[in-house]
């Protein structure tokens, strides 16, 4: 701390703050995610400054000193809100489901109730995810933020917001009106999608799968199915939410194979699977379900994955799989339900059609998508299109990187052992 005399403490500290904090709150703004969150961080920490310097000394780095008190007292907002979770989880479960409302039974199991209830009308979509998945699906916000491809920072606040928001405008958790239910059951879909892909691949950690993550998501999609009236609007999607991950869990028993006495299970990629492995059982109910939602009107974003996952169920080997029908569902794909992972999908089957120099050229533009700047699966399906093209130096390079980014212990080691990963 740089001492600064007594007679000119005061006016120092006055200049000090006037000229540190503009450039606090951008810092702020940038790391956390969100103005009003950071304003309010710059506030805390001004208030703390003007009790603090006057008797320890004003710092070295005044600016430093804010940014680094704001964003304490951010984290700790975030903590508190996280600390009143579970009442509020209490206090939403107290409305009781009617099972004549809009076509949605009642359920025995209050889970479901909750994920319809969570969704909101008065939160945006993005607050509704995020809010949900952490109080109800358990996702931690490090989680969320990965499979939502957003800075976790940024997670936080949707969730601390839409807490405040939820509060500051005396909104109750009621059963949905039916005017309400289709945008409803359209979130209450996302977040089980995303609860299921958490847990059929883990964001990080040591293990490849939660398989009780996923299982939990399977569980809650049938009885979501199971409580929507057959001639809903909705219910195509929902077939095809479930199609999907059935047709997906059907591959689980081919997707690892033991390393060696004592070594940690290795990750099989699609291509190198034992087919035989597969479960026939879910392929099946999953196909079944898949081809009626298709028939029963437009089809929706989860009924046109269900049916490329189908495609490859159903295909004897990779080379048998009809790949100009994959890309044409994903063509399809790409302009009613677009996102960055649907981009990265549709350029492998682009691969497979039209050759990996083709994807390669495709490549370069979705990798100017934001969300996947720093995302390690642009640099593994660059490095399998590279190899797939003979350029050898290149594709280990991108082997690399992509397992230095790789967060998930086992993706991380199937990279590394891939030539010069």
């Amino acid at each position: 701390m740089t001492r600064v005399a007594p007679g000119e403490r005061a006016r120092g500290i006055e200049r000090m703050l006037r000229e540190a904090a503009p450039s606090a709150l951008a810092v702020l703004a940038r790391r956390i995610g969100d103005f009003d969150a950071a304003e309010d961080a710059v506030q805390e920490a001004l208030i703390a400054a003007a009790e603090q310097w006057p008797r320890d000394g004003v710092p070295s780095s005044p600016r430093a000193w804010l940014v680094s008190v704001g964003h304490r007292r951010w984290v700790d907002a975030v903590r508190r809100d996280a600390a009143r979770r579970a009442r509020e989880d209490r206090d939403a479960a107290l409305d009781p489901v009617d099972p004549d409302r809009a076509g949605v039974a009642a359920s025995r199991d209050d889970s479901l109730a909750l994920f319809v209830l969570c969704c909101h009308p008065s939160l945006g979509r993005p607050a509704q995810l995020a809010l949900t998945l952490r109080a109800v699906g358990g996702l931690t916000t490090a989680e969320i933020a990965r499979g939502l491809l957003v800075p976790e920072a940024t997670v936080a606040q949707r969730i601390s917001r839409a807490k405040y928001r939820l509060r500051a405008g005396g909104a109750r958790f009621r059963v949905p009106d039916a005017a309400e239910l289709p945008d409803r059951m359209a979130a209450v879909r996302q977040v089980l999608h995303l609860m299921y892909t958490e847990g059929h691949t883990a964001s990080a950690g040591a293990s490849l799968a939660r398989a009780d993550l996923s299982a939990e998501a399977v569980r809650l999609t049938r009885m979501l199915r199971e409580a929507t009236a057959a001639d809903a609007p909705w219910r195509a999607e929902t077939d095809g939410l479930l199609a999907l991950m059935l047709l997906t869990d059907a591959r689980r028993p081919a997707r690892l194979r033991p390393a060696g006495p004592g070594g940690p299970p290795e990750l099989v990629p699609l291509d190198e699977q034992d087919r035989s492995l597969w479960r026939r059982d879910l392929i099946a109910e999953g196909t079944a379900l898949v081809e009626h939602a298709l028939a029963s009107g437009g089809p929706g974003p989860y009924q046109l994955q269900a049916a490329i996952a189908a495609l490859h169920d159903e295909a004897p080997s990779t080379d048998d799989t009809d790949w100009p029908q994959v890309l044409a569902l994903y063509e399809l794909l790409r302009r009613i339900g677009p996102g960055p992972m649907v981009e990265l999908g549709w350029v492998v089957a682009l691969a497979m059609v039209d050759g990996p120099d083709a994807a390669l050229r495709e490549l370069e533009t979705v990798a100017l998508e934001p969300a996947l700047a720093e995302h390690f699966r642009v640099r593994a399906v660059r490095a399998h299109l590279l190899e797939r093209a003979g350029r050898d130096d290149e594709a280990r390079a991108g082997f690399a990187e992509a397992a230095r980014l790789a967060l998930n212990a086992t993706e991380r080691r199937y990279l590394e052992g891939k030539p010069g990963g």
